[in-house]
This record gives structure tokens, C-alpha cells and sequence, in this order.
């Protein structure tokens, strides 16, 4: 299931900086139905931020956000990653487990992409 299939799977974008109006704008490209998910938690960060009196939260949503697009960009890795999600409700053991191993890497592989940024 992690077997990756390069010719499937350009970048339809350029990874953008992790940067609130970089971010806004990729997701828009990339998976606009998400942005009022996205707008959601910038509300949160930044309350969470002001009351904290701390970046952190506001670091944490650029990072969440860069590696929602660093999946979605990669549309067959968007698809790997939703089937293995649509598969984790399976009811055989074996499934789910290969499905939660898949999404996992896809998951990880994108947290490494956003890290050497």
C-alpha cells in the first residue's frame, strides 16, 4: 500500500511558506473545501495565543496547515491517504491494520516535508 507512484504524483504546487497568507493561498488551491476548517482554527490559535501570551499556538496551526498541504498537493498521495482513512472503518483487523501503517507514513512523510522545509 506505500508503494509510491511517482508519475501520479507531482506536485500540482510548489510548497509554500509556512506563512498565514501562503498557507491560505495553497489551500485554496489545493483543497478549498477545508477553508473554513483552516479559518476555524486561526481563530482558535490566535485566541489560544493571546491568552497564553505565546506563539506556540500559532506556530502549531502554520505546521498542522503546512502538512495538510504538503498531502494535498500530492494528488496521489491525497488519495492514499483518504482511501486508508475511509478503509480504518473496516470491520477486518487486517485492513484496518495495513490502512493505519499507510496513513501513518503518508502522515509522517509529510510532518519530515514540512520540517526540512
Amino acid at each position: 500500500m506505500t508503494t509510491q507512484h511517482p508519475e501520479h504524483d507531482r506536485p500540482i504546487i510548489p510548497m509554500p511558506a509556512l506563512t498565514l497568507p501562503a498557507l491560505r493561498q495553497a489551500v485554496a488551491a489545493v483543497a478549498p473545501s477545508r477553508l473554513p476548517e483552516m479559518f476555524e482554527d486561526m481563530q482558535k490559535a490566535f485566541v489560544q495565543a493571546g491568552e497564553e501570551g505565546s506563539v506556540v499556538p500559532i506556530q502549531m496551526l502554520y505546521r498542522h496547515w503546512g502538512v495538510v498541504v504538503a498531502i494535498e498537493r500530492n494528488p496521489g498521495t491525497a488519495r492514499r491517504l483518504h482511501a486508508a482513512e475511509r478503509a480504518v472503518a473496516s470491520e477486518d483487523p487486517e485492513g484496518q491494520a495495513r490502512a493505519i501503517r499507510e496513513a501513518g507514513d503518508i502522515v509522517r512523510a509529510a510532518h519530515r516535508e514540512v520540517a526540512d522545509g
